[in-house]
């Protein structure tokens, strides 16, 4: 900060702790980014901390209750520590967050870039300190990506932020307010610079990452045709896209570029229409089946990642069984399941026919034991075919875990220079939803590394 005495930053620790989505994650790098540039020290939230950032979720009860959990966690382990609670959460439930004891400051989803103005010396307050912004009259976009901040190998990069949609379980309207987009070409340097810094994955995240650019005169497809000329070797990976957003144009240029990855996480919720239709999500259930299988046929060996919702209010067990069958039937690879939560200020909160707490539960197992079997038969018809994976740091173990261009998770003894390069491995055996094989090689490149 220009003209600002900083001495008082000097050596001093920051602990950071994110929950929920990828966007978050690439949001809180961004802030974490500020402190570094400025003499702190990044260490864990039970390492002893001067300064403790909670970046929140509010998508679920659970995420609300862990945010408290972590507030009353980082203060054990640092009880001089200044605390501060920032993004969805804060943004929706601010007065909750500071009656907690020891939480000094609450800052909304816009906020929370400006985190460093609020932290003043960073002593503790007598009075929690809020600051919240309307959230219907934001039109910034902060831009966030967490390449130079840990990880790496693989950066998350914010294309995108806010939503339009009106789905009635959900509160990221209410959060993060309208949707937004961030200018092409600064996405594009970005994206070059960690790739010029060695990175070899760039995730595209957002809360509408299809919506990118709708009122702004582009749109997804037109980013991805710049971001794929980019030189060097490395993938581009989308984090999440509704169904009714990855357009044909879409699927093709992933099924042409080597630098596309051949994975779609796609949202349904529910298999059952009716369900659906009190969702108020944007499509059908047929509209969903007729793309996951004109994908199969494109992409054959395409990974595809569910989100689904269980529980939701008016969910019988003819409805959930519906939503069970559709899913088990569809070739897709894994499952993520949502236990419905009631969310204040949502529409599905006053709708009737509510599920009991224990049936959703049950609802949920059944879902994940689908979703272990799904991944188990989409790795198994890996074995015999050559993958080429981007490997990680080895653990305690001498192993060394990577994920595909397909998301096929692998594990491997560690040797050479694996770590953030591209090995072709051909796989053998699955185990345990892990998938093992022979290393073929291991395909280098040049990096510039930026000073």
């Amino acid at each position: 900060m220009p003209g600002a005495d900083c001495s008082f930053f000097f050596m001093k620790r920051i602990a950071l702790h994110t929950l929920g989505c990828k966007l978050n994650y690439a949001e809180t790098a961004a802030i974490g980014k500020q402190f570094t540039a400025i003499g702190y020290t990044v260490v864990g939230i039970d390492d002893g901390a001067d300064i403790v950032v909670i970046n929140s979720c509010s998508v679920t009860a659970s995420a609300d209750r862990e945010c408290r959990q972590l507030v009353r966690r980082s203060l054990r382990h640092s009880p001089n520590a200044f605390v501060a609670v920032v993004g969805c959460y804060a943004q929706l439930q601010a007065e909750q967050l500071a009656a907690i004891p020891g939480v000094d400051l609450v800052l909304g989803t816009q906020d929370k870039f400006s985190l460093l103005k609020f932290i003043n010396n960073g002593k503790k307050k007598t009075h929690t300190e809020i600051s919240v912004s309307c959230i219907g009259e934001t039109n910034g976009f902060g831009l966030a990506s967490s390449a130079g901040f840990e990880d790496r190998t693989r950066t998350f990069l914010k294309v995108q932020d806010g939503c339009d949609y009106s789905c009635t379980y959900c509160t990221i309207p209410l959060a993060r307010g309208k949707s937004r987009s961030a200018v092409l070409s600064e996405i594009v340097r970005q994206a070059r610079e960690a790739v010029e810094l060695g990175y070899k994955e760039v995730v595209l995240t957002g809360v509408n990452v299809g919506d990118y650019g709708r009122n702004d005169g582009t749109n997804l497809l037109a980013l991805l045709k710049q971001l794929v000329t980019i030189d060097g070797l490395f993938r581009i990976r989308i984090s999440s896209i509704e169904p009714n957003l990855l357009s044909d144009d879409i699927i093709n240029l992933t099924a042409n570029s080597e630098k596309m990855c051949k994975h779609f996480h796609i949202p349904l919720q529910s298999g059952s229409p009716d369900i659906l239709k009190l969702m108020q999500r944007r499509y059908k259930v047929t509209d969903y089946s007729k793309l996951i299988y004109k994908l199969k046929n494109k992409i054959p060996d395409i990974g595809i990642g569910v989100d689904v919702i269980v529980g939701f209010p008016g969910e019988t067990e003819e409805n959930f069984r519906q939503s069970y069958n559709f899913l088990r039937d569809l070739p897709i690879s894994y499952l993520h399941v949502f236990t419905y939560s009631e969310r204040p200020d949502t529409k599905a909160i006053t709708m009737s026919g509510n599920v009991d707490v224990a049936v959703r539960r049950k609802r949920n197992n059944m879902l994940r034991i689908l979703s272990d079997k799904k991944k188990n038969a989409f790795y198994s018809e890996m074995i015999g075919k050559e993958l080429e994976i981007l490997f990680e740091e080895p653990d305690e173990n001498g192993m060394v875990k990577g994920f595909s261009s397909n998301y096929v998770r692998v594990s491997h003894p560690f040797s050479g220079n694996m770590t953030n390069n591209f090995s072709n491995i051909e796989v053998n055996r699955v185990e345990e939803n892990i998938c093992f094989g022979e290393l073929k090689g291991i395909k280098k490149s040049i990096e510039l590394i930026a000073s």
